[in-house]
């Protein structure tokens, strides 16, 4: 068996001091043997590091783990019985400052690996060894402080000590109070961390608050939030080992099972991050991924989640290792990892093909329905805007559907098309598209390229900006430079300053009026301002039709439903041998009024 965590540089004989306490036996009516200790003090002394031991309750020595002068890595138990009895697994580690007084981390450690005991040995050259324990307090709701202390006492006195008798008296008193719960998936808590270079601190703070909006749409708890400031990413962790390390306590210290960057890794960093801290490890893109697997709906949109995961995955092969076969669940598992994830590079690459073609197909059938609807054409609105921002919300409140809307990112991720009536009586179509967000990853733009499609072919994008949010600017100069990625910046374009009905100041309003005098402040929420968004739409949308007069027949009354659907009819009088009709029509519809219009 071996020894884990940090052991470079240490000796092969000091190696091999601490492999035979593997073959150490505690007598099971006591916590500790001194034989243990003292190898455990000896070898800590030489090397001037921590080492942990963790024995079960028949007094056998299942792991040790070195760390360096001020901490050691506490591994997870792979026999974990329940959620609510111990782990009938206790810790005893050292600290060579000569303290033998338990940390914050130590008890974190314990509860969350649900440990028997946490025991520290203060050790020094000078002095005799020390020894404190930690044991939990039974019952769920347990007051503070949560734990029993015993000591410090001198370490010779631990034979002694009745501890592994009341350990059994708290876990049965623990089961008692919760039943036997069998293990299920933990709830995923997050600790966000951003690198952020010399003067770009409040960029970053933004950034992050975005990244945890965008945890809480995946479904994690964020407790924790972490910005390192360097002029340039550290080529193997990103954020630097130093930091890496602090992060890797923090986490212990706080239940955290999962560390969210909020820029994309490589490969190489994420397999790095991963072994420093022994927990999951999810940068920006996968955690976008991860929400757009949760909110596809439609097949196509399925289609484009699946290809752009596995873009991401691809590279990642080897840098991943194992944990291509995560199957617990949480962010960064949905899609096609929740199924399978091929460890064969041919197999994915022939996967990707596959999508490639079928959303292909998708594009030809949508550039038919273009056509289609250009033989009858009606102005197409399309609602874009940085995502959670209210477009469909709007969308709901200018066509009386509902669509989804919830406050939260990226609530609707299939564009969703409505008939809108204008007040000058024209009928527009009224398109809900994907929202966009800052640092989008690319393989998204590639894979939704074909529902992007539908935002080029509108006549007028309406740019839903949210109007109370701090870092508006800057979600609007985002949308603007992705749409400029799309090549469609040129487009008309109306801006709705949104939320009007949340606290704003009266300068801000002001001074985007005088920017840009043309934009609408609305609230989709109350309806304020709606009707002059629908005025400004009437005076840009544009409408190539011809205005006629049309005697009609009752003969051929069914051509009038038909001017209904492709026209604007204006007004229809129904006379005793005919029906005059007055109606705006497109030319392909006139071409066939032709017959019936009025002669002067």
């Amino acid at each position: 068996m071996d020894v884990n965590g940090n052991i470079s540089g240490i000796k092969k004989t000091q190696l091999e001091k601490l492999k035979q306490l593997y073959s150490y036996t505690v007598a099971s009516d006591q916590f500790a043997s001194q034989e243990l200790l003292s190898v455990m003090t000896s070898v800590s002394l030489e090397v001037n590091r921590e080492v942990a031991v963790y024995i079960t309750r028949k007094g056998k020595v299942i792991d040790i783990s070195v760390g360096d002068s001020s901490t050691v890595g506490l591994g997870a138990l792979s026999d974990r019985r329940s959620t609510g009895r111990l782990a009938g697994v206790r810790c005893i580690h050292t600290h060579p400052s000569g303290s033998a007084n338990l940390s914050d981390v130590d008890f974190s450690a314990m509860e969350v690996l649900n440990l028997d005991a946490m025991a520290a040995l203060g050790i020094s050259a000078d002095k005799e060894p020390e020894i404190c324990v930690g044991l939990k307090k039974p019952g769920p709701n347990r007051e503070s402080p949560a734990f029993f202390i015993y000591g410090p006492v001198p370490a010779v006195d631990i034979e002694q000590a009745n501890l592994m008798e009341l350990i059994k008296l708290i876990d049965k008193e623990q089961g008692r109070d919760t039943g036997h719960q069998t293990i299920t998936e933990l709830e995923e808590k997050a600790i966000l961390a951003a690198l952020a270079k010399p003067g770009t601190e409040e960029t970053t703070r933004e950034s992050l608050g975005e990244l945890a909006q965008l945890a809480k749409t995946a479904g994690v708890k964020v407790v924790h939030s972490v910005i390192q400031t360097k002029s340039k990413a550290d080529f193997s962790t990103y954020i630097g080992k130093g930091k890496v390390n602090e992060i890797r306590l923090e986490a212990q210290v706080l239940g955290a099972n999962v560390i969210i960057f909020d820029d994309e890794l490589t490969p190489a960093q994420q397999r790095n991050l991963e072994q420093i801290t022994g927990i999951k490890i999810i940068d920006r893109t996968a955690l976008i991924l991860d929400i757009f697997a949760q909110r596809a709906r439609t097949m196509e949109g399925k289609l484009q989640v699946e290809l752009a995961q596995l873009n991401y995955l691809l590279p990642r092969l080897t840098g991943i290792g194992t944990a291509l076969s995560r199957l617990g669940g949480g962010i960064g598992t949905r899609g096609p990892g929740e199924t399978k994830l091929e460890s064969d590079r041919r197999r994915i690459r022939k996967r990707i093909s596959d999508l490639n073609k079928q959303l292909e197909a998708v594009k030809k059938n949508r550039e038919l329905q273009r056509i289609n609807r250009k033989t009858a054409p009606i102005p197409v609105v399309s609602l874009c805007g940085y995502t959670n921002s209210g477009k469909s919300t709007l969308l709901n409140r200018l066509t009386n559907s509902d669509v989804l809307a919830e406050d939260k990112l990226f609530a609707t991720l299939d564009p969703t098309t409505r008939k809108l009536e204008l007040p000058d009586n024209k009928t527009v179509l009224l398109s809900d598209t994907v929202g966009f967000i800052n640092k989008i990853p690319h393989h998204l733009i590639a894979a939704f390229r074909a529902t992007l499609e539908e935002v080029k072919e509108a006549d007028v994008l309406v740019h839903v900006v949210d109007l109370s949010h701090p870092a508006m600017e800057n979600q609007m100069n985002s949308v603007i430079y992705l749409l400029s990625e799309l090549g469609i910046a040129n487009k008309t374009v109306v801006t709705v300053f949104n939320k009007i009905d949340r606290p704003v100041e009266e300068n801000i309003i002001n001074r985007l009026k005088r920017q840009i005098p043309e934009s609408v402040f609305t609230s989709a929420l109350t309806g304020e301002g709606i009707e002059d968004l629908l005025n400004k739409l009437a005076s840009v949308v544009p409408y190539h039709r011809q205005k006629a007069t049309l005697v009609i027949p009752y003969s051929s009354s069914s051509f009038l439903a038909m001017l209904h659907q492709r026209g604007n009819v204006i007004s229809e009088e129904f006379l005793p041998d005919h029906i005059l009709v007055t109606a705006e029509l497109d030319e392909a519809t006139m071409n066939k009024a032709k017959q019936f219009l009025q002669k002067v």
